[in-house]
């Protein structure tokens, strides 16, 4: 599991330029269980996005393909971490 925060390096209005190809992007990998959710900072300077993969190059490559990736609009970092505690509504998502 890696927790990737975004951070704008772009105006904002660059960033609202592409939130809908950024957002079909999402919608991809929710559809292949790979994000598990997502939203703004609410200081509004990037985002937060949970998602399930097994290793660090799978989730690169995975970003690699977000428009805000692409476009230069942010710069991505990857945590990887292991949930040990969690809502009993995720069971079947993180044992999957």
């Amino acid at each position: 599991m890696f927790a990737v925060i975004l951070e704008y390096k772009k105006p904002i209005e660059d960033v609202e330029r592409h939130t809908v190809e950024h957002r079909a992007f999402l919608d991809r990998y929710y559809a292949v269980g790979s994000l598990i959710m997502s939203g703004r900072q609410t200081s509004a300077k990037g985002g937060v996005i949970i998602a399930n993969a097994a290793n660090l190059q799978e989730v690169e490559g995975i970003f690699a393909q977000d428009p805000f990736f692409r476009e230069g609009i942010a710069d991505y970092h990857y945590y990887e971490f292991t949930p040990s505690k969690y809502h009993p509504a995720l069971e079947s998502i993180l044992n999957a």
